[in-house]
């Protein structure tokens, strides 16, 4: 893994505030190292990093998850009950969907233009959605059919540049579900996918145990704290606020990739 700690500071960062915030942190790790050069940092860093944001996401809703479950198992009539099942089902699409694509989205999906493109074409939806929708049902009243084609929608992440986060809150704002409401469904779906996308990539690493170094441990952590933060920040904001900063953010990072690309061919 040749990877210096500045670099795995930076990647943290990456993946701590693209997986919960709606620009995508699958675009992020790859347009890094692209933009600057940087070697690929490998399989066994991509792990750490996804092994910190889901400790993160579990940290905060660690209370959640409980009650979920445990109304899961014993009242499943109840509103904890239902919701429980509605994010096992919802999980489902993500990660069919994710099995048979994995190699396409380790080699084709890594185009930095098809990046830079989805990065626009999503931040537009994500906008249209935040304006148009009417943003009135909260998490509680999420229907299973609400929950089903959010996690469709999830399939769609497997693509860098859409984001996990952004299309399954875009969805969520276009269903009804207020910004809060739509962002903190969006955290509790992401608990399974991230878990199941680190326990696939986790043979790799046990093979290998040596690549576990400093600037691994440090990724990780980076990532964790980092996800804990936007986490916390993003269901603040969006109680007053909408997602206008993040899909400018969105335009104006495609944009940059697409003139980048353009002076390099």
């Amino acid at each position: 893994m040749n990877l210096t700690i500045l670099q795995a500071v930076i990647l943290g960062l990456a993946q701590g505030l693209g997986e919960f915030l709606p620009i995508s942190s699958s675009a992020h790790l790859v347009l890094i190292p692209w933009i600057f050069g940087w070697a690929d940092p490998g399989l066994t860093f991509d792990v750490a990093l996804h092994v910190g944001t889901l400790v993160a996401v579990v940290i905060y809703f660690w209370r959640d998850w409980w009650e979920l479950i445990l109304k899961g198992f014993t009242d499943f009539r109840s509103v904890k009950g239902r919701l429980f099942w509605f994010l096992v089902a919802a999980t489902v699409p993500g990660a069919i969907c994710g099995f048979l694509l994995e190699k396409k989205a380790e080699t084709v999906f890594r185009s930095p233009i098809l990046i830079a493109v989805m990065l626009i074409v999503m931040g537009i939806f994500l906008y249209w959605a935040d304006r148009g929708s009417s943003k009135k049902i909260g998490i509680d009243q999420t229907t299973f059919g609400t929950s089903l084609v959010i996690g469709i929608s999830q399939a769609l992440a497997i693509i860098p540049g859409v984001s996990r986060s952004g299309i399954t809150m875009t969805t969520g704002l276009l269903a009804g579900l207020t910004r809060e409401g739509a962002a903190r469904f969006s955290f509790l779906l992401s608990t399974p996918i991230i878990f199941g996308a680190a326990v696939v990539k986790l043979p790799g690493v046990i093979s290998n145990p040596s690549v576990v170094t400093v600037n691994f441990v440090i990724g990780m952590l980076v990532s964790c704290l980092t996800g804990i933060a936007s986490i916390d920040f993003l269901l603040r904001y969006v109680q007053a606020k909408d997602f206008l900063p993040f899909v400018w953010y969105r335009f104006m990072l495609g944009a940059l990739v697409i003139v980048i690309a353009m002076t390099r061919l």
